[in-house]
């Protein structure tokens, strides 16, 4: 394993991989920290480039964002009362009143550095894991890849959604659109309705930056508040804490590190799902459990280790078994099948190399990211003051302009179109994205290992469900759809507290 580490440093001992890595960090941390932003429309703006470069290079620039994407949230959190992106909403909950208080410094400080730390869970959790995953995943058959395709999609679906039934039809909207062109099986054309240029099916990438890119932007347009006001008295000393503070909340961030690297490794779960149960979590079994929403720094803890931890957690799956652990992995999905990697429990050991070297990329972008936000705040923090109808537009014609130099055709400058109003549609329906973008990362590898274990098999059935890896994955998508309502339930509550305390006026 050291000697493979020792390979990974060697991948990424290039100035262009390092560059690459600070820039990402940078592109992170900005689009994480404007809200209506985050790292998804980042990494779908840039994807494009990333087909021109090495490929240690790409991977160490969309290492960059995702870690800087997930930390850069905390800014806005805090200064605005806003949060930057999703996982970042329970940051609000104690770092916002901190922040009223006079201890915008102090927020910020405790943020950053337990934003670090929780990467630091989650990159131990998948350096040690996902290889011996690996080596289990790598003796699955046909069948079994089939019901792990279905395990995720059933994580997916009822854990993305409050309602279990929204959640499913948009899984088969996107099983759907996966379906659409040639058979890998046969190169039957399905569903193409005569169209020749959907005969290679729907490209992932231009349905991301239009789901992401064009939908986001809009909405976000639409939900800014123009009169939220920026905190301007934020300077951080030292750390923000004392090392006093530290030795208290040591078992708060352990434990928040745990939770949020468990639920990074669920599929479709994500950073924001992470934080508030991290939150709840923190808050139950804490001996002050009043001083929570009031402006406490365990929540600000719980919050940034966990939405972090998540990282190195939505990793595992994608490297050990080719499934993405949440919609910034699925992306990252998409890269590596462009980049010549075949997903799934033998990128391991046919590109061991390559993939330590994503290891060591991780933890420089953290290093960077913790220095840049420590040293560079005010930068970003001017960023919020970047006016929405400038910042925007610019945003939308590099979306369509990156979906066109994919494959060089207007068609797909359509598929963003067409994926953008349907994201608009969603939003304004309460659907939640990620079942469709997972149910079109999903749906190939279900059909195909379907369509060929069933050949095998001679249509038999019985052989699909008759071993031991299929009787365990089926087993646990049961499992996921008993008991994820009652994890929902929980963040529920959590969000209840929240607001009943905000009713009362103590936060």
């Amino acid at each position: 394993m050291w000697e493979l580490v020792m390979n990974g440093l060697q991948q990424m001992s290039n100035s262009l991989a390092i560059g690459m890595t600070a820039f990402g960090v940078f592109l992170g941390v900005m689009f994480g920290c404007v809200p209506g932003l985050n790292g998804n429309t980042a990494l779908v703006l840039v994807l494009p480039l990333t087909y021109k470069l090495p490929r240690m290079a790409a991977f160490a620039l969309i290492m960059g964002i995702y870690i800087g994407s997930c930390s850069g949230g905390l800014i806005s959190a805090i200064l605005l009362n806003i949060p930057g992106a999703a996982s970042n909403v329970a940051t609000q909950f104690d770092g916002s009143p901190m922040a009223r208080k006079g201890e915008a410094g102090k927020a910020l400080g405790t943020g950053i550095f337990y934003s670090f730390i929780g990467s630091l869970i989650g990159f131990a959790a998948l350096f040690f894991l996902s290889g011996p995953i690996a080596g289990i995943a790598i003796n699955f058959g046909k069948a079994d890849y089939f019901w792990m395709a279905f395990f995720a999609l059933t994580m997916v679906i009822s854990l993305s959604s409050k309602n279990l039934w929204k959640g499913l039809a948009v899984a088969c909207l996107g099983l759907l659109c996966s379906f659409i062109g040639a058979s890998e099986v046969d190169g039957t054309t399905r569903m193409t309705m005569g169209m020749h240029a959907l005969d290679a099916g729907i490209n992932l990438i231009p349905a991301l930056i239009g789901i992401y890119a064009v939908g986001e932007m809009i909405n976000a347009s639409k939900s800014f508040d123009k009169k939220a006001k920026i905190i301007t008295n934020y300077k951080i000393r030292g750390f923000g804490f004392t090392w006093q503070e530290f030795k208290e909340q040591f078992v708060n961030m352990i434990t928040s590190g745990i939770v949020g690297t468990f639920i990074g490794i669920l599929p479709g779960v994500g950073g924001m799902t992470a934080n508030v149960v991290a939150y709840s979590v923190s808050k139950s079994t804490s001996k002050h459990p009043e001083k929570y929403g009031t402006g406490y720094m365990g929540g600000v803890v719980a919050s940034e280790t966990s939405n972090n931890a998540c990282v190195g957690g939505a990793m595992i799956p994608l490297f050990a078994l080719g499934i993405p652990g949440d919609t910034f992995t699925a992306v990252m999905l998409g890269a590596m099948m462009v980049h010549g990697l075949q997903p799934g429990p033998l990128v391991m050991t046919n590109n061991a190399d390559f993939i330590y070297g994503i290891f060591v990329a991780l933890m420089l972008a953290n290093i960077f990211c913790v220095i840049l936000q420590y040293y560079g705040i005010r930068i970003f923090v001017r960023m919020l003051a970047v006016p929405k109808h400038i910042l925007l537009p610019i945003i939308m014609v590099l979306s369509l302009v990156g979906a066109i130099a994919i494959n060089n055709r207007i068609f797909d400058a359509w598929i963003v179109l067409v994926f953008g109003v349907l994201g608009i549609v969603m939003n304004k329906l309460e659907f939640p994205i990620t079942p469709i973008i997972l149910g079109f990362i999903l749906g190939p590898l279900a059909e195909t290992n379907l369509r060929r274990a069933l050949m095998v098999s001679r249509g038999a059935l019985l052989p699909l469900i008759s071993n031991t890896p299929s009787i365990v994955l089926i087993a646990l998508s049961v499992l996921s759809l008993i008991l994820a309502p009652r994890l929902l339930a929980k963040e529920a509550a959590a969000n209840i507290d929240v607001k009943e305390a905000d009713d009362e006026g103590e936060i």
